[in-house]
């Protein structure tokens, strides 16, 4: 039977290290600050804010949500970005996605500054990221890094196979696992044969968006399964991008959804919010 990559645990570990970080730098009067734009009424986008401002409450930064109507212009949600960058009181800020129809969203996102791009997702924060400078890590990707590191799977030497080839995590987790010194082979849809790929997978990180892809004939025997996905099911619950009943038997460990890679993309955006904090605190010092 596997072991569960319990990303619940690990999360609560990390806002447990947020919170204390918090705290000293409030006794250096300095109040972390994370700012939200949600644009349009989308129910799954309103619920996650506000899990995010219960994550912040919990930790102790302030959160501030701008609530605009879906008829929004561009521009307007452009100067509140340019707003945003300039106001030091804010540590960072993200644009909750997907925008409704008619906004683009590539535009909005490249203006968000690095230094307050908490959802490490602007082109400026992913060039960074590519040739290995510091930067605000985007927090999916991170998420999974930190959930294998704290559960003790060694990345170094390692086969390593991601399954997707997104912006927001396929692309950005196989730079962070080459960080690792890990080998790294990104699948996608035009990959042939890929069950003969995935099955050479030490760590097999599956994010491809398409529910219950991967089964068991995908996986080799004793490999780490990281599940990316989530997708409702009809009645109620969440399933993920692996047929977990399928996979578990098979893996040595592998995350659950729900519990797995949610909890810690939740808790890397409240860790870059501090990182954000911090690196802004140290300048006004040194400036």
């Amino acid at each position: 039977m596997a072991k569960i990559l319990d990303g619940k645990a690990i999360a609560a570990e990390i806002r447990a290290e947020v919170a204390g970080g918090v705290a000293e730098l409030l006794e250096r009067g300095v109040r972390p600050r994370l700012d939200v734009v949600l644009v349009g009424d989308d129910t799954a986008s309103a619920t996650y804010v506000r899990m995010k401002e219960r994550d912040c409450a919990e930790v102790g930064i302030d959160s501030r949500v701008h609530r605009l109507g879906a008829e929004t212009p561009q521009e307007e949600i452009a100067a509140l970005v340019e707003r945003s960058n300039a106001e030091a009181e804010i540590s960072g800020f993200f644009i909750q996605l997907p925008l409704p129809e008619g906004l683009d969203a590539t535009p909005l996102v490249s203006a968000i500054d690095p230094s307050k791009d908490v959802d490490g997702l602007s082109p400026l924060s992913a060039g960074r990221l590519a040739v290995g400078l510091p930067s605000l890590l985007p927090c999916t990707p991170h998420g999974v890094i930190q959930l294998l590191r704290r559960s003790g799977v060694e990345m170094e030497g390692r086969e390593a196979v991601v399954v997707g080839r997104s912006n927001l995590v396929g692309k950005p987790l196989a730079q962070l696992l080459l960080r690792e010194n890990a080998t790294v082979t990104v699948c996608h849809s035009r990959t042939r044969d890929l069950t003969a790929v995935t099955r050479r997978a030490k760590i097999l990180v599956v994010a491809a968006g398409r529910r219950e892809f991967i089964g068991a004939e995908h996986v080799g025997e004793g490999a780490v399964v990281v599940d990316v996905g989530i997708h409702g099911k009809e009645g109620g619950g969440l399933v993920g991008d692996v047929r977990f009943e399928e996979v578990e038997p098979v893996a040595s460990m592998i995350s659950p959804v729900p519990g797995g890679v949610g909890p810690m993309t939740r808790a890397m955006l409240l860790y870059n919010t501090l990182q954000a904090a911090r690196a802004q605190a140290e300048a006004t010092v040194a400036g």
